[in-house]
């Protein structure tokens, strides 16, 4: 249970970073600033509130963060919003840090964890949520718009795209299951600090889930993260001092012989496959 639990949340941080990055090809940095927004909301709540109420308010408290920073900087465009969406996570972390060290008196706060049991199922309605989202988002024009942002900007914006918008409520829903998913795997945690909470790795591995898996259909991120959670247990379990060499050697393997990912391997696959001359009898 706890493994899956782990796998889940991979999945639906990687679905949520592909929300927004997927279509417009804004590489985000984000994802633990909205992670650890999650959960301190969740260490600020879980003992007065029930467990999905919890999760609500952590997802909605990184949506309206997100959709403030997004509104001033989403007019970055490359490396420059890269950059500042990898400064927002030390921003926030730091600035947590020192209220909590001269404003408080305390660092860190004590959480009422839960049972694993319920954490999982509570995780299990968190991905089906980003699941139905992410569809609807795909098939829907909100999604055209997006395509047509990641394509050309100054042309969907002359063809009566609200740019700005688009990418900021986008930006905001991905980074609302993102809280969701901080608050719901904080319960696991009997103590959270700003150092646990905005730890980097949460920004990084859904970029790498999302290399590994691509991100032009629905499974490919989700293949993607859950084929990447079982390659990190079982490197960090089985060889505990090398695994990040071999973890680097895996992700230089992928770029290089499979640069789209295992969706772009699989979809290579259906088209042969698809294209295969008929056995003449």
């Amino acid at each position: 249970v706890i493994l899956i639990t782990n796998i889940l949340m991979y999945v639906v941080l990687t679905l949520s970073w592909a929300i927004f990055s997927g279509p417009t090809g804004y590489i985000s940095l984000a994802s633990a600033a909205f992670f650890g927004t999650g959960v301190y909301a969740s260490a600020l709540l879980s003992s007065s509130l029930p467990l999905p109420v919890v999760i609500v308010i952590g997802g909605s408290a990184s949506f309206t963060l997100a959709f403030l920073v997004g509104s001033l900087t989403l007019r970055l465009k490359g490396m420059y919003f890269t950059m500042f969406t990898f400064g927002l996570v030390e921003l926030v972390r730091n600035s947590l840090h020192w209220w909590e060290v001269n404003i408080t008196g305390t660092v860190g706060r004590l959480i009422i964890s839960a049972d694993n049991t319920t954490i999982f199922y509570a995780m299990v309605g968190v991905f089906a949520a980003v699941l139905l989202v992410s569809f609807l988002i795909r098939r829907s024009r909100f999604g055209l718009a997006l395509r047509s942002i990641g394509e050309s900007e100054e042309a969907a914006a002359h063809s009566g795209v609200n740019v700005t918008r688009v990418k900021a409520v986008t930006f905001a829903v991905s980074a609302f299951f993102m809280g969701a998913a901080g608050a719901t795997m904080s319960m696991r945690w009997t103590y959270i600090d700003p150092t646990t909470a905005f730890n980097i790795q949460f920004s990084f591995m859904p970029v790498l889930m999302a290399i590994f898996g691509g991100t032009g259909h629905l499974y490919a991120p989700v293949a993607g993260a859950t084929l990447f959670s079982l390659v990190e247990e079982l490197l960090t379990t089985k060889f505990p001092y090398y695994y990040m060499l071999l973890f680097g050697l895996i992700m230089m393997g992928v770029i290089l012989f499979m640069p789209h990912g295992l969706e772009g391997f699989i979809e290579k696959w259906k088209s042969r496959a698809m294209t295969k001359p008929a056995v003449k009898t």
